[in-house]
């Protein structure tokens, strides 16, 4: 029997090609800025992460309203060559924007989007550098027909947060009209102690609310407790089932305070002690407390519990 064979050939793409060594990662959840991108990206180095912010509108009347607060998020997107931005405000309302710098025209565009009214187009802001703020402009004329521009300006820009103004301005940029304001500070990005101090407390509030899942999920996939009198406990399923109390009992308090947390490059150790209420079906309580030792262990940027050992004082 003869056979033929067809070869076809498809162009490559290398991995090196594929990769995004730049973009947002659960190690960089921020992404990382590209050098290979125009020096303007840097911009908003000083954004990038978490700010906490109050965002306040004017009246009709011209009087400040009440305001209120709302996360701002910037991070690089495109392997590092641009910046994408999200405000999240307790009304439940969502809004972002893609930042671009194009070289040829050297100027930002702003591509703006909301999930209160969503555009069929995108609205496109324009500007650069002003000193130390960042201005862009779209055209917009006033209520009695003059010709302006809305402008926003990112003012005051440091590590520790930034201050931005949205306001009306005519032509010359003499007369300005402000409208909307909002105030930011930068969240400090948590060191490995406090990430761990963080997971213990919210280990804790796992357990009062008796959130088995979210207090397996404190554990790394290969976790393992040691339990008084048993066997060692491996698993998050099985640490899950091991954590669950029986039917009509309750925890009301529960504590833990951490004598010792060392780092070791992607491990950690951390020793103190432990105290809780606990409750029964008649909601009789009994006082518990010992001593623990646990290992951590870094995983995509978080850190888990690891191994897990405890005893009763």
């Amino acid at each position: 029997m003869k056979y033929t064979f067809l070869l076809v050939f498809f162009p490559l793409l290398s991995f090196s090609q594929l990769d995004s060594n730049y973009a947002p990662t659960l190690e960089n959840p921020f992404g990382r800025l590209n050098p290979d991108a125009p020096s303007q990206i840097a911009d908003y180095a000083p954004l990038i992460g978490i700010c906490d912010c109050t965002s306040t509108l004017k009246n009709q009347d011209q009087s400040w309203g009440e305001s209120q607060k709302m996360e701002w998020i910037f991070k690089y997107i495109m392997n590092g060559t641009a910046v994408q931005d999200e405000s999240i405000k307790e009304d439940g309302t969502r809004s972002g924007s893609i930042r671009q710098y194009v070289a040829d025209s050297s100027r930002w565009y702003v591509h703006w989007y909301s999930n209160k009214t969503p555009p069929t187009s995108l609205p496109t802001w324009e500007g650069n550098k002003k000193g130390d703020d960042i201005v862009l402009y779209k055209e917009r004329k006033a209520p009695n027909g003059m010709d302006g521009f809305y402008r926003l300006s990112f003012k005051n820009i440091s590590e520790d947060g930034f201050n931005w103004i949205g306001e009306w301005v005519d032509i010359s940029e003499t007369v300005v009209f402000p409208t909307w304001k909002i105030d930011c500070v930068k969240r400090k990005k948590l060191s490995d102690e406090e990430i761990i101090e963080k997971n213990t407390k919210s280990f804790s509030k796992a357990y009062m609310e008796l959130d088995y899942q979210s207090l397996a999920n404190h554990y790394s996939e290969d976790g393992k407790i040691f339990p008084n009198n048993s066997d060692i406990i491996s698993g998050r399923t099985a640490i899950k089932r091991k954590w669950m109390l029986p039917e009509g009992m309750s925890i009301k308090y529960h504590t833990v305070t951490s004598s010792e947390i060392k780092i070791i490059d992607e491990y950690a150790y951390d020793y103190g002690y432990y105290e809780g209420v606990s409750l029964n079906y008649k909601n009789e309580e009994t006082l518990f407390k010992g001593k623990y030792v646990i290992v951590w262990k870094k995983v995509e940027g978080d850190w888990k519990i690891y191994l897990d050992i405890w005893n009763k004082l």
